[in-house]
């Protein structure tokens, strides 16, 4: 297993609609298609306005199906007109669990 985290910097002042936006539409989207939702974090000290999601995949090949079955969803297509203009700068992680990690 991999878990994949996903960290938005979102325009001062954008980031509870860029929340209402995952909550209402996005993530039901992603869930469908991704999978294993671990969850979806925002910032209360460090960096501000940072929206932080984390999805789990068996594998470096589920997540790169995964992920090019979300970019070719009409959907999804539709959905990132509405996010991109919140969004300053992303970063993407993949962690690999540790042997005593609860997610393995």
């Amino acid at each position: 297993m991999i878990v994949e985290l996903r960290d938005y910097q979102v325009h001062t002042g954008k980031l509870p609609e860029l929340v209402r936006l995952y909550e209402t539409e996005g993530t039901a989207i992603q869930q469908e298609i991704l999978g294993t939702f671990v969850g979806a974090f925002t910032t209360d000290v460090g960096d501000l306005s940072t929206y932080t999601h984390m999805w789990a995949y068996e594998d470096f090949a589920d997540r790169a199906e995964r992920r090019a079955r979300l970019a070719a969803d009409e959907r999804w297509k539709a959905f990132l007109p509405k996010i991109l203009p919140l969004i300053h700068t992303q970063r993407n992680r993949i962690m690999v669990p540790t042997s005593y990690s609860p997610l393995r």
